[in-house]
């Protein structure tokens, strides 16, 4: 007889304070990464996306950092009860430059204000092959906003 048996996982992006009055960025908003079910036999990784838009000002530039959350920049954790479910969050589509603020091996979002909203992918994979129990998996990652 064959079980199949899956865990559902969610990133939870929050943002930690608010955009000053009178700033050259005046719009700060998230998207977070939903990744779905995941089918804890599979070998295959599950890939998610969310997004971060920001509006600056002409020619003002900024910076986009993600924090490591429950885990490390080279293993973010997602958390059910004691159950840890390994995930990254990514610049890229190809999923090769680790989102984080810069340190180490990890990348940033840079960019120059243009006056009107500019809106970054953020891409999230969970490997395949990890053998959790069902359940919500979830973590918590501050998104901050430079300029």
């Amino acid at each position: 007889m064959t079980r199949n048996r899956a865990a559902a996982a969610m990133l939870i992006i929050g943002l930690w304070g608010a955009v000053p009055a009178g700033a050259a960025c005046s719009t700060f908003s998230i998207i977070s990464v939903v990744f779905g079910t995941y089918n804890t036999l599979s070998a295959t990784s599950l890939d998610g996306a969310g997004s971060v838009t920001v509006s600056c000002d002409s020619g003002d530039s900024y910076t986009i950092d993600l924090s490591s959350g429950q885990g490390t920049f080279a293993a973010r954790k997602l958390e059910s009860g004691a159950n840890v479910m390994y995930y990254n969050l990514f610049t890229d589509a190809q999923r090769s430059v680790i989102w984080g603020d810069g340190t180490g091996s990890t990348g940033l979002v840079s960019g120059g204000g243009t006056g009107t909203s500019i809106t970054y992918t953020v891409y999230g994979r969970i490997p395949g092959g990890q053998n959790l129990p069902a359940g919500s998996y979830s973590d918590m990652i501050t998104v901050t906003l430079n300029f």
